[in-house]
């Protein structure tokens, strides 16, 4: 009995081992669709701003998690963008300090100006992706949903 306890041990673990499939290369067809489907542009009928962002899963989370449209005030995102831009351009600034694979551009951002609704609506909700994706705080704020 004594010998049969390990000889069930040894074949369970090998039966359970099971050879893991590598990556599936990605095509560029699929890669260009991934790009596609992950591209917001933000941009507003309101006026001639436009904004790009380039982020897997961003889209998605926008759709299915953020809070809904007009759900928050335009003065509110707009307070809080502006605290958002200010940290994020700081961070640009100081690439041995934070990781400039996730601060790569300056956003230009002028609190005087009037980006309209659409705009600051997924450009605030991008910076709360952001945060959540990368456990990030560009502010004071506890990024929540």
């Amino acid at each position: 009995m004594k010998k049969i306890i390990p000889f069930l041990l040894v074949l369970i673990l090998v039966a359970s081992c099971k050879s893991i499939d590598g990556p599936k290369p990605v095509s560029e067809e699929r890669e260009e669709s991934l790009v596609a489907n992950d591209t917001v542009v933000i941009d507003s009928d309101e006026n001639a701003y436009e904004i790009i962002i380039i982020e897997p899963g961003f889209n998605a989370w926008l759709i299915t998690t953020a809070r809904p449209r007009h759900y928050y005030s335009q003065e509110y995102m707009e307070a809080r963008n502006q605290i958002y831009v200010n940290n994020w351009n700081i961070r640009v600034n100081q690439p041995l300090q934070f990781d400039s694979n996730l601060y790569e551009l300056r956003i230009d951002y002028n609190n005087r100006e009037d980006y309209g609704y659409e705009i600051n609506y997924k450009l605030y909700n991008y910076f709360i992706y952001f945060q959540l994706k990368y456990k990030q705080k560009l502010g004071p704020f506890t990024p929540r949903i």
